[in-house]
């Protein structure tokens, strides 16, 4: 997963989350996306529940948003190889996804991607807590961390 760090610090700024985002990291921005996003999918799967249709749209809007214009726009397709094109392939799964779930008021596609979502979540959160430790190893004082196409 490569990531070009201005791409990722623009996508999480377009993408209107507030936060450190002079100080985050392109690790850190990605993850923060992630965070947005499953964010976004349980307000909007509380608002169907309450019959909320307008918070829902406006949730799901919200993830999507951040599915597109943050994570997908944050791959760079050429240095990931073969993981960015799976990564966009998923991102575009999830977000129609979320249409259908809005389209048709249904939480199951919902749940759906919000599983994916805290999977990928995860595996980021374990890659930023291998980084200073691979840092240490090398002797090195920053840590060694993937490139994530932004």
């Amino acid at each position: 997963m490569y990531t070009n760090p201005r791409s990722a610090a623009r996508a999480y700024v377009n993408v209107g989350l507030e936060t450190g985002v002079s100080v985050a990291s392109p690790h850190q921005l990605i993850v923060m996306l992630y965070e947005g996003a499953e964010l976004s999918i349980r307000m909007a799967i509380k608002h169907l529940n309450e019959g909320d249709i307008a918070k829902k749209c406006a949730a799901l809007s919200k993830a999507s948003h951040i599915l597109v214009d943050g994570l997908r726009a944050s791959l760079d397709l050429k240095q990931g190889g073969e993981i960015a094109q799976q990564l966009d392939s998923l991102y575009e799964y999830m977000n129609q996804r979320l249409m259908l779930a809005n389209i048709n008021n249904q939480t199951a596609p919902l749940e759906e991607v919000l599983g994916l979502l805290r999977e990928l979540h995860e595996a980021w959160r374990q890659i930023g807590a291998q980084a200073p430790a691979a840092a240490s190893a090398a002797g090195g004082s920053r840590p060694a961390m993937p490139h994530i196409a932004a």
